[in-house]
């Protein structure tokens, strides 16, 4: 039998189910990035795994999101910075005075990264005070992990659309802290709206778009949470743009 190549070899471990003793053995004969352990690399493929799951329908958007969390709960935050290169990403990096700034996330290509990715990412970075503004979700499931800092997160169920306002109510309403987790779907927590509480503060966000290819297109939907209470708990708020709920609660 013809001895494989260190690509062919990996490449054959990461089709079937990727086992932590295997990656081992690939980062002795330093295959992966450096500083990158074997765990932190089998959880992003983990994490890419459950978005193709997803996108397959072999998973329904709240199991996708019950399944993340758990896997989100036992993340590695700084060796996963030390992956994406956070301190260079990050260097200089001047923060806006309202509202969240977004940065472009690209994985090392080496081996045992995978390369084909389910989901979309990027990592948002705020100043004290300033927030990811109050959205809902059309035809997406999202899944934040703090990085750095803490938050205020809020979550809300979406009720039911108006014409001019949606029906919402409240789920989540507690302080998030590195390496704690919060997701969304179509079927619950759709609305979202974190604050930073320290600066600078840093979210790593996946969107795994597109979910129902028939349905609506995807996107976010704007929205003032603080708006007429209605009885259980229901709150109507009304739909604003982007402009507006940025100054709003940017």
């Amino acid at each position: 039998m013809a001895a494989l190549s260190r690509r062919e070899f990996t490449h054959q471990a990461l089709g079937s189910v990727l086992s932590l003793s295997l990656l081992e053995t690939l980062f002795q004969c330093d295959a992966f990035a450096d500083g990158a352990k074997p765990a932190t690399v089998k959880w992003l493929n983990d994490v890419n795994q459950l978005g193709w799951d997803l996108r397959d329908k072999k998973l329904s958007q709240v199991e996708w999101q019950k399944k993340i969390e758990q896997l989100y709960s036992g993340a590695d935050v700084a060796d996963f910075l030390r992956l994406i290169d956070f301190d260079k990403l990050t260097h200089n990096l001047e923060l806006i005075d309202k509202g969240a700034k977004s940065l472009s996330v690209k994985f090392p290509e080496v081996e045992g990264v995978p390369e084909k990715l389910a989901w979309g990412r990027q990592i948002f970075a705020l100043k004290k005070g300033r927030s990811v503004v109050p959205h809902g979700h059309n035809n997406m499931a999202t899944a934040f992990l703090i990085l750095k800092g803490s938050f205020h997160g809020r979550h809300f169920d979406r009720v039911q659309d108006e014409t001019d306002h949606i029906l919402i109510k409240p789920t989540i309403d507690r302080k998030f802290q590195i390496g704690e987790c919060s997701t969304v779907s179509d079927f619950k927590d759709n609305v979202h709206w974190f604050e930073a509480l320290e600066e600078p503060a840093f979210i790593f966000n996946i969107h795994v778009s597109g979910i129902k290819p028939d349905a609506e297109s995807t996107g976010r939907v704007y929205l003032d949470p603080h708006g007429e209470k209605l009885k259980d708990g229901l709150i109507r708020a009304r739909r604003v743009n982007y402009e507006e709920v940025t100054k709003l609660y940017g």
